[in-house]
């Protein structure tokens, strides 16, 4: 029995030790007054805390201010009419569908459907002008055309003349130029002489 009471007070006293130990040691509060700790212990005891939560209950509810009416209603300005309304609405794909096919129905023989667009302009023209109509296109792309400037990326006229007598004009042969290098190499090494050359 005394055993088990020494034993009891022994543990009794090293945690009351170990309490005052770490209520002396302070540790970081991060700002919010509170060490870790104490957050710990709001933590689980908001964990175990089975109350009803009544800090919402009493909320001051304010009432809508009044609509603010001018002096004379006759100065308001008129609502806006609908976009829709209006000729410039954006006409939807179903609505050029319907459209396209209501003047199709009426149009009869010689209707022609604007969707056939650069097609139709092709078939009318003769094989002469499709060929020169495509080398025509053909220059605009490749940027040859030699009249006129049709784009901003195209150099200015002056800059494509070139003068016929330069396009002969080849320039010195690869072999005529391999072998000047070599004889100037040559003639370089025995100008340059030796370093005992001083004491002749």
């Amino acid at each position: 029995m005394t055993s088990w009471f020494r034993v009891a007070v022994g543990i009794l006293g090293m945690t009351v030790c170990g309490t005052v130990l770490t209520g002396c040691i302070s540790s970081p509060t991060y700002g919010t007054n509170k060490t870790a700790a104490e957050h710990l212990v709001d933590d689980v005891g908001s964990v175990l805390d089975v109350t009803p939560d009544t800090k919402n209950d009493k909320i001051a509810y304010q009432p809508n201010p009044k609509l603010v009416v001018p002096a004379r209603k006759d100065q308001l300005i008129p609502p806006q009419q609908s976009v829709t309304d209006g000729q410039n609405w954006v006409e939807s794909p179903e609505q050029t569908r319907q459209r396209l096919r209501a003047e199709a129905d009426q149009g009869g023989q010689g209707y022609r459907s604007p969707l056939l667009g650069q097609t139709a302009a092709n078939q009318t023209q003769t094989l002469a002008e499709q060929r020169q109509a495509y080398r025509e296109g053909r220059k605009i792309q490749q940027g040859i055309a030699s009249d006129k400037r049709r784009f901003l990326s195209d150099p200015p006229l002056d800059y494509r003349k070139v003068d016929q007598s330069e396009l002969g004009d080849l320039g010195t042969p690869e072999k005529v130029k391999e072998r000047e290098r070599k004889k100037e190499a040559t003639a370089a090494k025995q100008t340059k002489g030796n370093w005992w050359d001083i004491f002749d």
